[in-house]
């Protein structure tokens, strides 16, 4: 069996596995590229035979362009990265000898450039930075606890409970087709003078992968008429619900449809008995946005090495554009 066959088998038995490394997840958005996995297995060697040997697992996405190799986050994916088996108890040690066995693996593959999000809570992005790798804390804002929609809403800041009342008008449906999201998505954007960071049959490929496995909703706020003011494309898994890409048209900024779609994001994924993530962001302004809905932080680390000094200076248009919406 190949590594990604393993792998497929393995995530079976982890249940807090995040959907962003799902093997299905890597196979839509990774369309047109490749991915596989670093296995590590008991003691110093990979595991490739038994998939019960398995302690750690870490998916990656190759890029290429012209003879440059590099490892990168797929678009649409917070959370890549070493993932170590929950059902096993780690030391240090044993962490360590893990942690430099992928990293040694990564050296033999030649690459120009790494780049890669850890799970949150992995203690991992501490024996990368031990070994030279550059780890840069980032943040993610969540609601944990759903139980008391009334609580949850007291958290909100003034402004958004001044939004929540514009919007009394206003509802959420959930009929929109990924094709119409799009759609809607790219006039949002094209009113700000800004482009769409995926293509249309990267989300057609996306939202079929989670349509058969039941881990998506596009949910609309919108008006009497049924006209589109706001739309957010949610996804899931075991644990939580992620804010993955939303979109409001700047015509009806003013309407309280951005606060309303966050709240009825929060009911859903009440529904489906998960936590709420807002999928982080490091641009300042979305986070302060976020932040007037009473999030809790958690904390996650981005893993990063130049193996070629001079591929920084070697950006070309696409991989840029990849980074920028990060």
């Amino acid at each position: 069996m190949t590594n990604k066959e393993l792998y497929t088998e393995w995530v079976k038995t982890q249940d807090n596995l995040p959907l962003f490394m799902q093997p299905w997840w890597l196979d839509a958005v990774s369309a047109g590229k490749e991915w596989d996995v670093i296995l590590v297995g008991n003691g110093e060697q990979s595991a490739s035979n038994n998939q019960q040997s398995i302690l750690a697992a870490l998916p990656y996405m190759v890029c290429r362009k012209w003879w440059m190799r590099w490892i990168d986050m797929p678009r649409q994916t917070q959370i890549n990265g070493l993932w170590l088996d929950e059902h096993t108890e780690f030391e240090a040690e044993q962490l360590s000898s893990i942690c430099q066995v992928v990293m040694n693996q990564l050296a033999e593959k030649k690459l120009h450039y790494y780049y890669q999000q850890f799970p949150v809570g992995s203690p991992c992005p501490e024996f990368f930075k031990a070994a030279g790798f550059k780890v840069k804390e980032r943040v993610t804002y969540r609601i944990d606890d759903l139980t008391d929609l009334d609580k949850i809403i007291d958290r909100f800041s003034k402004n958004k409970k001044r939004q929540l009342q514009k919007a009394l008008s206003l509802h959420a449906e959930r009929k929109m087709t990924a094709e119409e999201f799009y759609q809607f998505h790219s006039e949002c954007l094209q009113k700000q003078k800004k482009k769409a960071s995926y293509s249309r049959e990267f989300l057609l490929v996306l939202e079929q992968k989670l349509r058969k496995h039941k881990q998506a909703q596009i949910l609309t706020i919108c008006n009497a008429d049924h006209i589109p003011y706001a739309a957010a494309l949610l996804v899931w898994d075991k644990q939580r619900m992620y804010y993955l890409i939303p979109c409001f048209d700047p015509d009806y900024k003013e309407s309280g449809a951005g606060a309303l779609l966050v709240l009825e994001a929060i009911k859903l994924a009440r529904e489906k008995g998960v936590t709420f993530d807002f999928e982080g962001s490091m641009i300042s302004g979305v986070a302060k946005h976020y932040k007037q809905f009473g999030p809790t932080e958690a904390t996650y680390y981005s893993v990063e090495k130049y193996y070629k000094w001079w591929f920084r200076f070697a950006l070309f248009w696409s991989w840029l554009r990849n980074r920028k919406y990060r």
